[in-house]
């Protein structure tokens, strides 16, 4: 069936029934259960969600209240925001691995009365912090593993709460249309859904949308990239981000697709083999850890097989692009491209789940340049888009056939672009946020008095495409004391393409020359450690090998040669670098939950190890504290050698 945007209705209740009337036996939801494939149609999504809002009505909630949703990608929870929604109230999607104080703070500060949760790991969590949320009064679970014996005054498992209003809908008929009238009392202006931003510049702030607002922008981008209620998607983001809330649910209630669950977050790969998506979506880090995998794989294949990896992987790279985006390609490459297709590209593809995706996207942040080539070689089309919760995300976009590395695509449609005096991309679009939640000053000073938003980030159009280029964070991109200006994330992106390095942060601003801490990656550096036969017990340990710091060495200095020949970056190439002793982690702060580095206070954090970056130490002792999965807390200590790089000439200027 055509997509019809004249159809639409303006809360995401009213789609839900709209769909049950036009797709009503088409699958609307799958997941994984025991190792088999579940399916739920239109119809009986609706049935569900009817009888769980009905059940949720009459343990007390009432329109206009705040619900927390914490957990994994599972039927029950998107159906959670389905039933609060069709109450009139309004979801607080939470992230599944938030700390207890990262989940307090959001429940205190929404004001939460009754959180929906996964399993007894989220109750037991928000047990640990009741104290700060006197608010809440009730839990209501899906899983019921391990709560059997828990105290079942203000707990209650999701199945008899549904269970509770398809038997009060049954006995009154009135009911139903009580609900009825709920549904359509709720207006499109009214709150839909609070997404809490990660908080990579500070606190998070509670970003309220409504349900018309993000129709309307979800229904730009069916439009734009053709997609309709035959499509599948792989629902495997995290639920309290905007790329969830956007890509999976939005888009999927506007275009009636099938929305895949898998079975837990282990399995995701396999899950994507068996679901096979059409439309798919991953962060430059999923993407990062397919390609790290696939090349520790090609490293313990045979020598043959190695090879003819690699030359097809050369053929790719010469015309694979140019077949994707519809360039004419002369007939020997085509043939050549074809072989390549039938012997790697197709069963690479396969291997990775990706042989029916039609469109697929990276956000979130900037992807490198030689990772997103390799996968457009294969025949996979991968674009990218720029967006931000406050615009409910897509601000730009990529259109088919007219794909750069370099660029986020031109504006979606409807949204207006530009870029202020100093460098920073100001935006209006369909889906921008009425507010932060109780915070009206943070709300004015992200606006600009005629009503933009102002992203944080630094960017302009590109002169030959037309197309949006982001540099980094407007306030990220500093000078080194020469003036030559220095993008860290320009410079960090260009390390995490090699498969051994996980995370990178750069350092120079206000410094003479440019520095970098970084954290191998424990997969694919212990795939080397074991075919080279280097021992150690410990990340701690190998991150400190010379070997390790050998060949951390040489991605540098190819960084470096890579940053030499660009006249406007051969400035920033790396003086000294540092492998850091621990992962980064979002449990100890260092990163955002949806794993963006927090620059400022790793800054604090690591300013011994800074410090002996720029005052020409060769090692430096530090003791960092870490979090344990348990909630416990310890100590690692440990001295990190620092090593020297040599700078390359840049282009046309003699050694």
């Amino acid at each position: 069936m055509a997509f019809d945007a004249s159809a639409l209705a303006d809360t995401f209740p009213k789609l839900l029934l709209r769909n049950a009337r036009l797709y009503g036996a088409r699958p609307s939801m799958r997941h994984k259960d025991l190792g088999v494939w579940q399916t739920w149609t239109w119809a009986e999504v609706l049935e569900i969600v009817r009888a769980y809002a009905t059940g949720l009505h009459r343990l007390g909630v009432r329109r206009g209240e705040t619900v927390a949703i914490v957990g994994s990608n599972r039927p029950k929870l998107y159906w959670s925001v389905m039933a609060a929604q069709t109450l009139g109230a309004i979801p607080v999607p939470v992230y599944a691995d938030a700390v207890a104080q990262e989940l307090s703070f959001v429940l205190a500060h929404a004001d939460v009365r009754f959180a929906l949760v996964e399993d007894q790991e989220q109750i037991d969590k928000i047990q640990s912090v009741k104290d700060k949320l006197p608010k809440l009064e009730w839990m209501i679970y899906d899983e019921s593993r391990g709560l059997r014996d828990y105290d079942h005054s203000h707990l209650r498992s999701m199945e008899d709460v549904i269970a509770d209003g398809r038997k009060a809908l049954a006995a009154d008929a009135s009911l139903g249309a009580w609900l009825d009238a709920e549904i359509a009392a709720t207006k499109g202006s009214d709150p839909s859904i609070i997404l809490y931003t990660s908080g990579t510049t500070g606190t998070s702030k509670g970003v309220v949308l409504t349900g018309e607002r993000s129709i309307k922008a979800a229904s730009d981008t069916v439009v734009f990239d053709k997609l309709t209620e035959k499509d599948v998607a792989l629902a495997y983001l995290p639920l309290a981000w905007v790329g969830d809330h956007y890509l999976n649910y939005a888009q999927g209630l506007v275009s009636g697709f099938c929305m895949a669950c898998p079975e837990s977050a282990e399995t995701v790969m396999s899950d994507l083999r068996e679901i096979g998506p059409s439309f798919y979506f991953a962060p430059p880090r999923t993407l990062e850890v397919l390609l790290t995998r696939v090349m520790i794989r090609m490293e313990d294949a045979g020598a043959l097989k190695r090879k003819m990896f690699h030359y097809f992987l050369g053929v790719a790279r010469r015309y694979g692009e140019r077949i994707l985006n519809g360039q004419p390609v002369g007939l020997a490459g085509r043939l050549l491209y074809g072989i390549g297709n039938i012997l790697v590209y197709g069963p690479l593809k396969n291997t990775l789940g990706f042989s029916r995706v039609r469109v697929a996207y990276t956000a979130g942040e900037a992807i490198g340049p030689d990772l997103f080539a390799f996968y457009r070689s294969i025949g996979l089309n991968l674009k990218q888009l720029y967006g931000q919760t406050e615009a409910f995300l897509y601000i730009t976009a990529q259109p088919d056939g007219a794909i750069y590395s370099d660029t986020v695509g031109p504006a979606c449609p409807h949204v207006d672009i530009r870029i202020a005096e100093n460098g920073e991309v100001l935006f209006k679009s369909p889906g921008m946020f009425s507010g932060y939640f109780k915070d009206d000053a943070k709300t004015a000073e992200a606006m600009t008095p005629d009503g933009y938003v102002m992203t944080g980030d630094a960017g302009y159009f590109d002169e030959k495409t037309g197309h949006l280029k982001i540099i980094d964070r407007a306030k990220d991109v500093g000078k080194l004391t020469d003036g030559t200006l220095f993008p860290p994330k320009y410079i960090e992106n260009k390390l995490k393409f090699y498969p051994n390095i996980r995370e990178v942060v750069a350092y120079g601003d206000k410094h003479d020359f440019v520095t970098v801490m970084i954290n191998i990656d424990l997969t694919a550096v212990g795939s080397w450690a074991e075919r080279n036969n280097v021992v150690y017990a410990s990340y701690q340990e190998l991150a400190g090998h010379r070997q390790v710091y050998d060949m951390i060495e040489k991605h540098v200095a190819e960084t470096n040669a890579s940053l030499a020949a660009d006249k406007m970056m051969a400035g920033i190439q790396i003086k000294r670098f540092l492998i850091l002793h621990k992962e980064l982690d979002a449990d100890d702060g260092e990163l955002t939950r949806t794993q963006k580095v927090r620059r400022g206070f790793i800054a604090e954090r690591y300013a011994t190890l800074i410090k002996a970056l720029y005052d020409g130490s060769k090692e430096a002792d530090i003791s960092t504290e870490v979090t344990f999965e348990d909630g416990r807390k310890g100590v690692i200590s440990a001295r990190v050698k620092i090593r020297d790089m040599a700078v390359v000439p840049a282009m046309g200027q003699a050694a």
